[in-house]
């Protein structure tokens, strides 16, 4: 582990990382968010302030994806050396760790009906996960992991990003060739078609389901090519390589960021106040490819770029979160959960119980990778990236 430390360090660049610590805690923040949206059991007497704080922080917090699709971006475009290279080595070294842990999510509950536990330990573990979950079945468990070559599951719906990871790294040598040879120009003009592409999700709630030649039989629109996370790859390669001053940052960061968070936020407790709303809506101002995510997004990334770590404790810390981060997204979500218990077991005002149930989770799991690290040595990249 000393060897890798140390050949991270050796090509560091400490802003990718700061905004990797950013991108890590907010999503385990984001994850603590899912037992106040989604309740499970009976409604308490506070249920409305619950309601409140998860919309808030689930709000805030939008940026944690894009954040880590752009730090993608800024490290890996354009594409270097051989293509069966690139995938042999990207792939790898998510797929293993993406299947083992897929497996161990979608068991657990067989597990815990083999240790005696209440079925409703499930749901406050996965607040998602249902009654199909809670039978504690080996032959629920199996039919889930049946579906792991298709989709996630109900248990494990943080592994959603890597499906999208495993496709953005098949893309990127594709995608690359382009980037390499576009001007400046070129690249600005693709994310203006990207940006327009960011307001189709609301024009097809609002307006019209079909778009640009889209209709029941093509869901390919005249600016499909443009959208998606893809833009986000480009947008963090273009920022890594282009410069503002804080002063400007800010001035235009701060009322950005703002904007994009009462829309996302007002937004979402529109929906939820509907007396029905499908899921898709009710994910529709919190989808990570609109406007309002995108308004909060780039002034985190370029105000954390402005960040200049001299400590090199820090420096330390930020290289073996380098490490261990993809460890950390991997077995997070059997944390957040417990996190959040534990955090009203303890009294904790409702209004901070999120950051703090996050920041144990945090800790929790970068120390759990760190040691499984240690313990498996050269096989590590297979249990934890």
């Amino acid at each position: 582990m000393g060897n890798t430390l140390n050949s991270v360090a050796k090509k560091q660049i400490v802003w990718l990382d700061v905004v990797r610590l950013l991108a890590m805690f907010t999503v385990v923040c984001c994850h603590s968010t899912d037992p106040f949206n989604f309740y499970p059991g009976e409604p308490p007497a506070n249920i409305s302030e619950i309601k409140f704080w998860g919309a808030a922080y689930g709000s805030v917090l939008r940026p944690c994806v894009p954040l880590f699709v752009m730090i993608t971006g800024a490290l890996l475009l354009p594409v270097k050396g051989d293509t069966g290279a690139f995938y042999r080595k990207r792939i790898s070294r998510v797929f293993w760790p993406f299947l083992i842990w897929s497996v161990i999510y979608n068991l657990f509950p067989w597990i815990t009906g083999l240790l005696g536990c209440r079925p409703e330990l499930i749901l406050d573990f996965f607040p998602y996960s249902g009654e199909e979950a809670a039978r504690q079945s080996l032959s629920v468990s199996m039919d889930y992991i049946s579906h792991i070559p298709l989709n996630f599951s109900l248990l494990d719906v943080h592994m959603w990003y890597i499906y999208l990871l495993i496709g953005m790294y098949l893309y990127m040598p594709v995608f690359s060739a382009w980037v390499e040879k576009a001007s400046e120009k070129a690249k600005l003009w693709f994310l203006a078609a990207w940006g327009v592409t960011l307001f189709v999700p609301y024009y097809r709630e609002f307006v019209n389901p079909y778009l640009w030649g889209s209709c029941s039989w093509n869901e390919f629109y005249m600016l499909y090519n443009f959208a998606g996370f893809n833009g986000y790859l480009l947008l963090g390669h273009y920022l890594r390589h282009h410069d503002f001053s804080l002063a400007r940052t800010l001035g235009w960061g701060i009322p950005s960021f703002v904007i994009g968070f009462l829309i996302t936020f007002l937004g979402f407790r529109h929906i939820t106040s509907l007396p029905e709303y499908t899921e898709e809506q009710l994910e529709m101002f919190f989808y990570y490819c609109s406007p309002n995510v995108v308004m909060m997004t780039v002034p985190c990334f370029l105000i954390a770029k402005k960040v200049n770590v001299r400590n090199e404790r820090l420096r330390q810390a930020l290289a073996n979160l380098t490490v261990c981060g993809f460890g950390v997204y991997m077995i997070h979500y059997f944390f957040t959960g417990p996190c959040v218990l534990l955090a009203r077991m303890c009294h904790i005002p409702v209004a901070v119980q999120i950051p703090v149930a996050a920041l144990i989770a945090f800790g929790a799991s970068w120390g759990l990778v760190n040691l499984l690290r240690r313990l498996t040595g050269k096989y590590a990249k297979y249990l934890v990236g």
